[in-house]
């Protein structure tokens, strides 16, 4: 997985499953990805070693995986959309009702 394709993997399961890491977790992640701050730069600001702002980020990305594993919310979203995209331009009544009742449930 290239550089681009992970960050934009990590931030989609971010996405999902912010609220269930601890806040420390979730502002780690946060500054790094959203913030571009580097490691050396976080471990500054909160006082920890580089290498401990890295074990933390291996951390997060490893709950993130277990908590998609587990419960596959980004998949079903994913495969939601690519139904979404694959009928939203239908002729068919009935499937354009269904989309705009499947689009009021986000």
């Amino acid at each position: 997985m290239d550089i681009l394709t992970k960050k934009e993997h990590y931030i989609n399961l971010f996405d999902f499953y912010s609220d269930l890491l601890t806040e420390k977790q979730q502002q780690y992640f946060k500054d790094y990805y959203f913030a571009d701050a580097s490691l050396a730069e976080i471990a500054t600001a909160y006082g920890i070693s580089r290498n401990a702002v890295f074990d933390q980020l291996q951390k997060i990305y490893a709950i993130l995986e277990d908590y998609e594993a587990k419960l596959g919310l980004y998949k079903k979203y994913q495969q939601y959309n690519s139904l979404y995209e694959e009928y939203k331009d239908s002729d068919n009544l009935e499937v354009i009702t269904l989309i705009k009742k499947m689009k009021n449930i986000e």
